[in-house]
């Protein structure tokens, strides 16, 4: 019996503080319940069975409602509720803020043998953003960041310390990769496009990163935050990295094309220094 629903953004993250509220087609309101840690809501509150309207509702959210039919066991299932930001593409507030490392990650995955996967990870990163304000948030707005090459982290160190040879990163020779970006193009509502330029190993290349952004909110520090996700693909000839050993019937053992993923927070209030 009772209210059961989970509510999500577009890209799958439970909302935790998303309101409930069902009400009767008299317009009154009978039940209303918090989602929890994981976005979800269980109500063991036994409606009477009938027609109510569920309203779904989250600061930075745009309001959802739909009907729901009560069965005579008293539950309504209402599934899982996606919430949207309103308006079209977004980014967050205009001005400077940095990437907080101890709360992001840079991951990268490589085909192994033809048939796995290795992941790695960089874990000393730094990097700054700056959202210009509308309507120049596509021109204006800049990213930087710099990643240092030796703390690549794949969990095996024989593995890591060959990342850090000639054969692929030469750490010693080329200690920082950089990324600065060079433009954005709205790609749908939260969705950007990237457009950048990748120096690795000695090569610069424009690279551009599919971004989602997450969106943004106080945290326990007085401090505001955004939250994004990226992605990309890298071919590791496009930087020099031709290194490679075949094994049996051709298949390489290390792929040639990486997928980078990057879990980014943001926090409001340190400036990018002048281009």
């Amino acid at each position: 019996m009772g209210l059961t629903a989970r509510i999500r953004t577009r890209d799958g993250w439970a909302v935790s503080h998303a309101v409930v509220t069902v009400t009767d087609m008299t317009g009154t309101q009978v039940l209303r319940a918090e989602a929890d840690a994981e976005g979800c809501v269980h109500d063991p509150t036994a409606l009477a069975p009938g027609a109510y309207t569920v309203i779904v509702t989250a600061v930075g959210y745009t309001p959802f409602a739909a009907g729901a039919l009560v069965t005579a066991s008293g539950r309504a299932e209402v599934g899982t509720v996606v919430l949207a930001r309103p308006g079209g593409t977004e980014l967050p507030p205009p001005g400077p803020w940095a990437i907080d490392p101890a709360h992001s990650s840079v991951a990268a995955l490589a085909q192994h043998l033809g048939i796995s996967s290795v992941h790695g990870r960089f874990t000393d990163f730094s990097g700054s953003i700056e959202i210009a304000p509308a309507p120049d948030e596509g021109t204006k707005s800049r990213v930087a960041a710099v990643i240092r090459a030796a703390s690549i982290d794949t969990g095996n160190a024989t593995r890591d310390q060959h990342l850090r040879s000639p054969d692929f990163l030469d750490a010693d020779r080329h200690p920082e990769i950089t990324y600065v970006s060079t433009g954005l193009t709205p790609a749908g509502p939260d969705r950007w496009t990237v457009h950048g330029e990748l120096g690795m190993h000695g090569v610069v290349r424009p690279v551009d990163l599919d971004l989602a952004y997450l969106g943004t909110g106080a945290d326990p520090w007085g401090g505001t935050r955004a939250a994004f996700r990226a992605t990309t693909e890298l071919r590791r000839e496009d930087f020099a990295m031709n290194y490679n050993q075949v094994v049996q019937a051709g298949i390489a053992a290390i792929g040639t094309t990486l997928r980078v993923e990057l879990d980014i927070q943001a926090v409001q209030g340190e400036a990018l220094p002048p281009a």
